[in-house]
């Protein structure tokens, strides 16, 4: 009987997962095509259903389609995937509800990375992403040590992160004071945005993001075990701290690229992986893909709202999510508050 109990609960849950997948694709699918009409200049759902089978449109509408609207929607995609992801790997391997690439510093490593590389390599065309890779790596690697510490707790390392974020955001004001030329649109670099990104800006970022989510989808499974305790871990004969270590790359790889087009986009990481475990519950296998789908919906909304509801001027969408995000994280600070962040 427990075990019919158990195989009716399972088949009620896949159909749960399932549900939720197919939601979240039909919801990618309608902001993703509102996210190619909407703009300064609107385009028709004809026009652009003439353009995806290949006919002939106007040309002022191919140029806004594909210069415009198409490497803004690519960028949006890819960035919510990769910190979407990011932020449910970091969360599962620090086991902290209240960690995600922004709020530990794995940003902003990136960040000061990716302006120091663009202030002594401009000639360089990839080596952002790779600067903003090893940057999120370095940060990710500092919180990891201070995470093993004993004694440490959950909120320690929130502040850890948040103390590193400080530090690395006074370094890129430095450089960008220094060096004002460093990095061109850099208040929108900061802030986090997609005005001004080309479609080969995306050719490096998109490779390590795609390598990246592969990673993460593959050790899913770990992070399931990871879940179960160290000495269960160790037990079920999984390395545990070469395992947290590798997702961690993993997570630093997703946010790093991320960065590297997008900027300091906020809370993405902090938001989707809770929103999908409430939705499909804890098992890694779902969260991962799932974050990837509603991230990419989220930043593609948000990208969105900022066209409609600031027209006509541009403001970058990572105002719009930190608006967004700043009261989900006190949400979670008095959630968690009997949960054991001390």
């Amino acid at each position: 009987m427990p075990t019919a109990a158990f195989d009716a609960a399972r088949r009620v849950r896949g159909r749960s997962t399932a549900c939720v997948v197919v939601a979240s694709l039909g919801g990618l699918a309608a902001l993703v095509v509102l996210a190619f009409l909407t703009g300064s200049s609107s385009v028709s759902f004809g026009e652009l259903a003439t353009w995806l089978a290949g006919g002939d449109v106007d040309e002022a509408v191919k140029s806004i389609l594909v210069n415009v609207r198409l490497p803004r929607v690519a960028a949006a995609l890819l960035a919510g995937a990769a910190l979407a992801v990011a932020g449910a790997i970091i969360q599962a391997v620090l086991d902290n509800p209240l960690a995600s690439p922004n709020v530990i510093g794995v940003n902003s490593g990136a960040g000061l990375f990716v302006l120091m590389a663009a202030a002594f390599f401009p000639q360089v065309p990839w080596i952002s992403p790779c600067a903003a890779f090893v940057g999120a790596l370095a940060t990710a690697a500092v919180i990891f040590v201070i995470s093993l510490n004993a004694g440490v707790s959950r909120l320690t390392v929130v502040l850890s992160g948040i103390a590193i974020t400080t530090v690395f955001g006074a370094g890129m004001n430095t450089i960008l004071i220094v060096a004002p030329d460093a990095y061109v649109g850099s208040s929108m670099f900061l802030a986090g945005g997609f005005s001004g990104v080309l479609l080969r800006d995306l050719a490096w970022p998109a490779a390590l993001i795609a390598v990246g989510l592969a990673a993460g989808f593959s050790g899913a499974h770990r992070l399931n075990i990871i879940a179960l305790g160290d000495d269960m871990a160790h037990a079920l004969g999984l390395h545990v701290r070469a395992s947290r270590l590798g997702m961690l790359a993993v997570a630093a790889l997703l946010a790093g690229a991320a960065v590297s087009f997008a900027g300091l986009l906020g809370f993405v990481g902090l938001i989707i992986p809770h929103i999908v475990r409430f939705l499909a519950g804890h098992d890694n296998r779902a969260v991962l893909p799932i974050s990837a789908l509603l991230g990419a919906a989220f930043v593609v909304g948000c990208d969105l709202l900022t066209r409609v509801l600031f027209a006509p001027y541009e403001v970058p969408v990572g105002i719009l999510m930190a608006f967004a995000g700043g009261p989900f994280f006190i949400y979670l600070i008095f959630k968690n508050r009997r949960g054991g962040l001390d």
